[in-house]
């Protein structure tokens, strides 16, 4: 049977390939340990690709069986390892990773990750014929179509974790801290780390920043008695901007003003419970599609339901940022 010819009921005997690419999240290895056990119940073996797509043009790949999967739910990282790949984004790269999945008889590949991910997944599918589900794995959150992704709640609690120390340290010295956060071009680890946090002010790539609003807030907080104060800074593709904000204020304000960039911590560590059940639900949701024929879609979760929706649906999109908590941020830090 030609890859590509896989929309059928039944999974009994099928070889699924599955990997992980781009930034690995927390909550990657208890989804793929899903997808093994998911899809074994059905009848199906998985293969395990190693290093993302790269992994799948060098032909790096490996069985996967219910004990090779036991006793990962609560670790972080991915057990296959991950890569962003140039190469695949070339016909040519391509074109190695579908003789690849012929010569290991793969019938469908399943594929964890963001934006770029999907991305390839989409383009890789058209082209040759290959089914393929998504599932969203990033500490970003930035997916369109889904409430939640893979690794996004165990990145939040991390960040604030250390937003917890260092304001301990803040309020004994009377500092003022910018911290940046993970997310890309996108503020919503931002939001949400920032909230919870209780941070004085955010800096958003969605909102338009005037350093003299930030500069009110801190001498505002000063000015009624606050020790110190925490400044959460989405990155953006252009690095330094916390650095070049700190400078600024410390020539404004009569307090020692320290940056700090929490960088790849956030992507570490032990899953959450949170983490753990979605990437559990929506590693068996994946098999369960496949099941049913389905075909470049990807898991989401939209209001506590778990579906499914297009590639086309998601691929190009931003999701919003949270308005209402970003207004209750700024309400909650006087």
């Amino acid at each position: 049977m030609e890859i590509g010819q896989f929309m059928v009921q039944a999974l009994k005997s099928k070889r699924i390939a599955i990997l992980s690419s781009g930034g690995d999240a927390p909550g990657m290895n208890a989804c793929i340990r899903s997808v093994v056990r998911s899809a074994f119940a059905e009848g199906a073996s998985v293969l395990g690709v190693k290093k993302g797509f790269e992994g799948l043009m060098t032909g790096e790949l490996q069985a996967l069986s219910m004990r090779s999967v036991g006793n990962i739910i609560q670790r972080g990282g991915t057990i296959l390892g991950s890569s962003r790949s140039a190469d695949f984004r070339k016909k040519k790269g391509r074109e190695k990773a579908y003789r690849c999945l012929q010569d290991w008889a793969v019938d469908a590949l399943i594929c964890l990750g963001g934006d770029g991910t999907l991305t390839g997944a989409k383009i890789f599918s058209e082209e040759f014929r290959i089914p393929v589900i998504g599932i969203p794995c990033t500490i970003d959150n930035d997916l369109f179509g889904t409430d939640f992704s893979i690794g996004f709640d165990t990145a939040v609690e991390t960040a604030v974790d250390c937003i917890d120390k260092i304001r301990d340290t803040a309020d004994s010295h009377g500092r003022v801290f910018l911290i940046e956060v993970m997310g890309k071009n996108t503020g919503h680890l931002a939001v949400e780390v920032g909230l919870a946090a209780g941070a004085e002010f955010l800096v958003l790539p969605e909102v338009p920043y005037r350093f003299s609003d930030l500069l009110s807030r801190i001498r505002q907080g000063i000015s009624r008695g606050k020790s110190g104060s925490i400044v959460i800074v989405a990155e953006r593709e252009q690095p330094g901007l916390v650095i070049q904000i700190g400078k600024q204020l410390e020539k404004k304000i009569q307090r020692d003003v320290k940056t700090m960039i929490l960088g790849h911590l956030q992507r570490g560590g032990s899953p959450s419970a949170r983490d753990r059940n979605l990437a559990s639900r929506f590693g068996a949701l994946s098999i369960d599609l496949l099941k049913k024929g389905k075909n470049r879609r990807m898991t989401v979760i939209q209001r506590g339901d778990y579906r499914d929706i297009g590639f086309s649906q998601v691929i190009g999109k931003s999701r919003p940022i949270d308005k209402e908590k970003v207004r209750l941020l700024g309400l909650l830090s006087q």
